[in-house]
């Protein structure tokens, strides 16, 4: 996958520019910046990496490419709770795949987000791992463990292919519109 395949995976989610965004083990920045490219100048995100290499990366990529998009790099473990604003959305690229039980870290994950906030997904789209991505989640996969979470209109936003397993996929989520975070 190439910076504008990350665009368009996340594209649908964010349909309009600004706000303020988290990319939940940002790695080395990849959806960052795609990020950082939708919401444009006035945006805010966080970016919340445990690797503060992977950090110092982006810094400097987004520093070059999008000087006007805030970001915030918070070296963390996003299973633990951070002290963050209420976000318009938040971004698990490649990032739920690690945790064998997940349940709590997407409560965790979506008690950040506003009324109606957007939690976007992406993903290996299938239920069979491997060492490298142990424990990926199909999008019906998804789809359950959003309702059973409390995620509300869950909808599959675009697919890409993948040599590695079959395709990626991007879903959104969204919180209740009572979400008691503002």
């Amino acid at each position: 996958m190439d910076h504008q395949d990350h665009v368009n995976l996340l594209s649908k989610g964010i349909p309009t520019p600004a706000g303020v965004w988290a990319d939940f083990g940002s790695g080395n920045g990849a959806f960052t910046l795609a990020l950082a490219e939708l919401i444009g100048p006035g945006g805010v995100i966080y970016s919340i990496d445990k690797n503060r290499r992977s950090l110092d990366q982006q810094r400097r990529t987004i520093e070059s490419r999008f000087p006007d998009v805030t970001v915030h790099y918070l070296q963390a473990d996003f299973t633990r709770p951070l002290d963050l604003p209420g976000l318009d959305g938040l971004v698990a690229a490649n990032a739920l795949h690690f945790l064998e039980w997940k349940d709590k870290t997407i409560r965790l994950l979506q008690n950040y987000l506003r009324p109606a906030g957007r939690f976007l997904v992406v993903e290996y789209d299938t239920d069979k791992g491997n060492r490298w991505v142990p424990y990926p989640f199909s999008y019906q996969t998804w789809r359950n463990l959003a309702k059973k979470n409390d995620l509300e209109r869950t909808e599959l936003l675009a697919t890409v292919p993948s040599s590695f397993l079959g395709r990626f996929y991007a879903a959104a989520s969204y919180a209740s519109m009572t979400s008691s975070r503002k």
